[in-house]
């Protein structure tokens, strides 16, 4: 095998550091062999194929309960293609280092996990280890799933065995080497993930625990709300602090500053309208977190949407030091206030107050002046759109004008709202526009 030799500064620069990454990657396969991690590498971790879900109860409660808690987890959410038959696999999960294929979850023998056991299905749950004992990757949340309890690892199977099998093969991945190695995972493994179990905190009440477990483990919050390192671990010192959205462009805002998403504040009863129905008069929800309202938090229980709502509201505080905005240019916010009178004073007004029930005021957003400004220009691009929820069927939702407005035309528009009306945030420019496009 020979190397091509780069002909380019670039082109050195680029082999540079794909040699570093596979030195790394050695180097990290070796430590996580030395520490066990590539233990089971290539050995399978069951035994034998069930004919049903081997020991556990075969009950109505226990599949119905399983149901709840596929929804609770946004399990479809992952493994549905659109249009495509449920749980069958083939979405692809955009990640730094490639794409990740979503599996076949139905109970199909050849494609799917018709040839699982109920103990197959918990190891990849809690260690992250497929049924031929590969590592699985991180994209599906197992860093998350390894706290959750047997009884509802259990629960989920009984539910799965019940879904109608679709024959579906599993797409391969298309990750970059090294990160698709066994080893480079290996390593990744070695230095974020422990397997874990879930611990009730005595000091706090049940309703509280309840919250944290639905949330830290099945609703699996913070891998969307924490942010992560260059090699894809998550900040545990940065917990719920917010990060971008790698491979969807967008940014889920920190849970603990009440500057961004942080519902300190926040009434219990708010909280609960927000999960369930997606809209309060205090905020709406859009972008990715819209469609986890409609797949998952909107089939939560009074009791379970309750229990979620008091423990993000008692998440501690850590307020961002706010970035210094210089004072916009007078004729960016001239050029902003004439588009946005021409295009979006009819639905938001002309003092950004919007209309009550229907379309969310900008004046006082704290969605609005978000830092960095990825998702108010995301939403001028190609629209916003409240989730249809069982208290909310039918939203009215915002057109896109990706085809309308240039990109300097979307910097002005968005810099003259983020400026407006008593908001005060640093201006937007075509360079923001244009990456996010």
């Amino acid at each position: 095998m020979t190397w091509p030799v780069p002909r380019t500064r670039r082109g050195w620069a680029v082999w540079a550091l794909a040699a570093v990454a596979v030195a790394a990657a050695v180097v990290l396969g070796i430590f996580a062999a030395t520490t066990g991690e590539l233990g089971h590498w290539g050995r399978a971790v069951g035994s034998g194929a069930p004919t049903a879900t081997e020991g556990l109860p075969s009950s109505s409660t226990l599949v119905a309960r399983g149901a709840y808690l596929a929804r609770v987890g946004n399990c479809m959410g992952c493994h549905t293609v659109q249009g495509g038959a449920p749980y069958a696999g083939g979405r692809s999960v955009e990640t730094p280092f490639g794409q990740v294929r979503a599996p076949n979850l139905t109970p199909d023998d050849a494609t799917g996990l018709g040839r699982w056991s109920a103990d197959e299905f918990w190891t990849a749950l809690h260690e992250g280890r497929s049924r031929d004992g590969r590592l699985l990757y991180p994209a599906f949340p197992y860093t998350s799933y390894t706290s959750m309890v047997r009884e509802d690892a259990d629960a989920l199977w009984a539910y799965l065995r019940t879904v109608e099998p679709v024959h579906q093969p599993n797409l391969p991945h298309a990750l970059k080497y090294p990160y698709s190695t066994q080893w480079a995972l290996a390593g990744w493994r070695a230095l974020f993930f422990r397997p874990g179990e879930w611990r009730v905190d005595p000091a706090r009440p049940p309703e509280w625990n309840r919250g944290a477990y639905l949330v830290q483990s099945l609703g699996h919050c913070a891998a969307c709300h924490t942010p992560r390192n260059a090699l894809g671990g998550s900040k545990s010192r940065a917990a719920w602090a917010g990060g971008m959205l790698d491979g969807q462009g967008w940014y889920a805002p920190a849970l603990n500053d009440p500057a961004q998403a942080g519902l300190q504040d926040w009434p219990v009863e708010d909280i609960v309208a927000l999960l369930r129905v997606g809209t309060t008069p205090r905020a709406a929800v859009s972008g990715p977190m819209a469609e986890v309202v409609v797949r998952s938090t909107q089939y939560l229980d009074d009791a379970d949407a309750r229990a979620v709502a008091v423990y993000l509201q008692s998440l501690p505080l850590q307020r961002a030091e706010p970035e210094e905005a210089a004072q916009p240019v007078v004729q960016t916010l001239q050029r902003g206030q004439g588009l946005y009178t021409r295009h979006c004073a009819q639905c938001h007004g002309d003092g950004g107050e919007g209309v009550a029930g229907a379309m969310p005021p900008l004046a006082g957003n704290r969605a609005v002046v978000l830092q960095p400004p990825v998702n108010v220009i995301r939403t001028i691009l190609h629209g916003g759109y409240l989730p249809a929820t069982a208290g909310n069927p039918r939203p009215h939702g915002m057109p896109p004008f990706l085809h309308v407005l240039s990109d300097e035309e979307i910097a002005d528009v968005a810099t003259f709202i983020r400026n407006a009306w008593g908001n005060t945030a640093p201006s937007v420019g075509t360079i923001d526009v244009y990456r996010a496009r």
